[in-house]
């Protein structure tokens, strides 16, 4: 398993050792200005002095380890600031240049606290089901739950999503027996789900780059000779079935999105054929547009009536040929398109540089 910063990734690993370490979690409850990471990103501490995640570009870390232990010794959450704008801040001293302001709440996870129902949380994660964590910011003692999906009938659920609209976390305000509490909403989804049709050579750049975005990846591909596990060790899943056969498959409605690269014309019109009856965001196929129309034609669709559009040729224009290069275009675009994103530069237009110099 990749080591990133996807916060079902560190679930993982601190569901491996709970038992074995103490361990903090550190949690960006409130940012003004420019911050590197905004409320909701979360990071995990352990008495190892091992550090899984990130608060801010990796330049704030190390100060707040010093934190995480002394809330170890303690047993008690703390909330820590970092004012970049601040000349006599250290996050200022450190040189960072961002110039925002980052509000970090640091949470002992114990028996005692129901380990803040990480494990809970961990649980429906793997279930694929969506939740929202909330984390109580004042007291001496830290506080968690889960709400997950199978609770929109609760009012509590619906007042809080209704609060947190299209934003991923969200300060809210709610009553208790003891008054007004302020606790951190953060809705928290399972992995990005990426089916990859094909299990060729150039398959194998494409998986380990989504198993390293923290993505889940399942592999299907018929032929024996492909899609063997010992050279695509990143796959979650390997699907045996045939691809006629994937709507049929458990995971099959777990799917967001997928690629279809089996460079064989009947396989990929089968694969097109069951997935525009799948809940998928994004289906792409690799070849030229003329391969494109042949395998649709040959799918006996109609492009103008497809369900789902098929992205052909796969990925956006990043120049480069090799199998690498192929898989960071299609992988960059199946990323915005989930996100909603334009893929656009940040900045203004790049020269394009004199490839004859």
């Amino acid at each position: 398993m990749n080591v990133n910063n996807d916060f079902p990734q560190l679930l993982k690993l601190w569901s491996a050792d709970q038992h074995a370490e103490s361990w903090v979690l550190g949690t960006v409850y409130k940012t003004t200005g420019p911050c590197y990471r905004k409320a909701g990103a979360s990071m995990l501490f352990n008495s190892l002095g091992q550090q899984f995640g990130l608060l801010s570009g990796g330049c704030l870390e190390s100060d707040i380890q010093r934190y995480a232990k002394e809330v170890m010794a303690s047993g008690k959450p703390t909330t820590i600031c970092y004012d970049g704008s601040d000349e006599d801040d250290i996050s200022f001293q450190f040189g960072i240049g961002c110039g925002g302001t980052v509000h970090i709440l640091l949470q002992p996870i114990t028996e005692d606290n129901n380990y803040l129902s990480l494990d809970v949380l961990a649980e429906n994660l793997a279930s694929r089901e969506s939740c929202i964590y909330l984390q109580k910011l004042m007291g001496d003692s830290a506080e968690a739950q889960v709400l997950t999906e199978a609770d929109q009938n609760n009012s509590l659920y619906l007042q809080i999503a209704a609060e947190l609209g299209d934003n991923k976390a969200q300060l809210v305000h709610l009553q208790t027996d003891s008054g007004s509490q302020e606790y951190l909403a953060t809705r928290i989804a399972p992995p990005i789900h990426l089916l990859v049709v094909g299990g060729g050579v150039d398959a194998r750049p494409l998986v380990s780059m989504a198993s390293i975005l923290g993505w889940e990846v399942s592999l299907c591909d018929p032929r024996p000779a492909n899609a063997r596990r010992e050279h695509f060790m990143e796959a979650d899943n390997i699907l045996d079935c045939s691809i006629s056969q994937l709507s049929e498959h458990r995971l099959f409605y777990t799917f967001d999105a997928a690629v279809v690269m089996s460079h064989n014309l009947q396989m990929d019109a089968e694969a097109l054929i069951v997935l525009q009856g799948s809940q998928i965001d994004y289906l792409a196929l690799l070849g030229p547009a003329s391969r494109r129309a042949t395998v649709i034609e040959l799918a006996g669709l109609e492009d103008s009536k497809l369900p789902i559009p098929v992205a052909g040729p796969a990925g956006i224009n990043l120049g480069g040929e090799l199998p690498e290069s192929l898989a960071l275009s299609i992988l960059s675009q199946c990323h915005a398109v989930l996100h909603s994103a334009d893929a656009g530069s940040l900045c203004q237009a790049l020269p394009v540089l004199d490839q004859s110099r």
